[in-house]
C-alpha cells in the first residue's frame, strides 16, 4: 500500500473543499497515481474536483439487494459475490492523475455497515496500485470506528477557528487513541480563519486539547464565488491564497 492520507472534521469546517485542493496540489506536483475515496454518505468531493460520478457502492449494494429480493438473479450465471466485485471494478472513476471511488447512500432501511465492509474490502484490494491513497471521511467521529483502512499515514483533523470546532477535533483524536486506530501521524488544520489569524482563545483551547496545528487557511472569499457559481474548485488560479496554504502545510510533512 502507498502513503495513506486521511482526512476528518466537524460538519461545515470545508473538509471536503481542502481535500479536494489537497489531491489538487498532489497531483499537480506528480505524486500520482492517486486512489481518492469519497467515504461520505452525502458524496460531493466529485463537485470539488470537477468530475462526474455514474456509480456508487451504496447505489450497488441497492442493486444486489433488489435482484436478491425480486429473485431475478445475477447475469451471465455469476454468484452474488462474482457480480458484485464485478459492479466494483465498473465504479471506479477516472480522474485527471486519480481514480475516485464514492460511497454514496443508500436507498433502503438499516445502517451503512454492509457499505463500509465493501467499501473497506474494495479499497485495500485496490490501494496496493496506487502511490497515494486520500480519504475524505464522513463528518463527525463515526465514519473512523468503521475502519475504513487498515493503516493512516497521515490523519488531518480540519475544524474552523471557534473553539467549538476545535473541541469537536479534539474528541476526534481521542476516539483514535480509544480505538487503537493504526494513524502515524495527526494534524490539525484550521479553516476560514479571517485574516490567516487565530484568537488567542483559540490557540488555548488548541493547546488544552493537545492538538499538532500544522498550518492555517484563511477565510477564502473565492472559494465561496466558486462553490455558489459551481465551478470545480481545482480550477482556482494557483495563487489563490487557500492553495497556497495547502501547498505550504503538505511541505511540512514527510510523503
Amino acid at each position: 500500500m502507498g502513503y495513506t492520507i486521511a482526512v476528518a472534521g466537524k460538519g461545515g469546517t470545508g473538509k471536503t473543499s481542502l481535500t479536494g485542493l489537497l489531491i489538487d496540489n498532489l497531483v499537480k506536483q506528480g505524486e500520482n497515481p492517486i486512489l481518492v475515496v469519497d467515504a461520505d454518505a452525502n458524496a460531493n468531493i466529485n463537485e470539488v474536483l470537477g468530475v462526474d460520478v455514474e456509480c456508487t457502492i451504496g447505489e450497488i449494494r441497492e442493486e444486489v439487494n433488489q435482484r436478491e429480493i425480486s429473485g431475478n438473479g445475477f447475469p451471465g450465471g455469476m454468484t452474488k459475490a462474482q457480480y458484485l466485485k464485478y459492479k466494483l471494478n465498473t465504479s471506479v472513476t477516472e480522474g485527471d492523475g486519480y481514480d475516485l471511488l464514492v460511497m454514496g447512500r443508500s436507498e433502503g432501511q438499516g445502517c451503512y455497515c454492509y457499505v463500509n465492509g465493501v467499501l473497506r474490502e474494495q479499497t485495500d484490494s485496490l490501494s496496493d496500485s496506487y502511490k497515494y491513497l486520500v480519504i475524505d471521511n464522513e463528518a463527525g467521529m463515526e465514519h473512523l470506528s468503521r475502519k475504513t483502512t487498515k493503516h493512516i499515514d497521515t490523519l488531518f483533523l480540519v475544524s474552523d477557528c471557534s473553539r467549538r470546532s476545535i473541541q469537536a477535533v479534539g474528541r476526534i483524536k481521542e476516539l483514535v487513541k480509544e480505538l487503537d486506530l493504526k494513524v502515524s501521524n495527526i494534524h490539525l488544520i484550521v479553516n476560514k480563519a479571517i485574516g490567516g489569524q487565530l484568537h488567542e482563545g483559540v490557540k488555548e483551547e488548541i493547546a488544552i486539547q493537545n492538538l499538532n496545528l500544522i498550518g492555517v487557511v484563511p477565510m477564502d472569499e473565492m472559494i465561496y464565488e466558486y462553490d455558489s457559481s459551481g465551478i470545480p474548485l481545482v480550477k482556482l488560479p494557483e495563487d489563490n491564497k487557500s492553495k497556497l496554504a495547502i501547498k505550504e502545510i503538505l511541505s511540512k510533512i514527510e510523503i
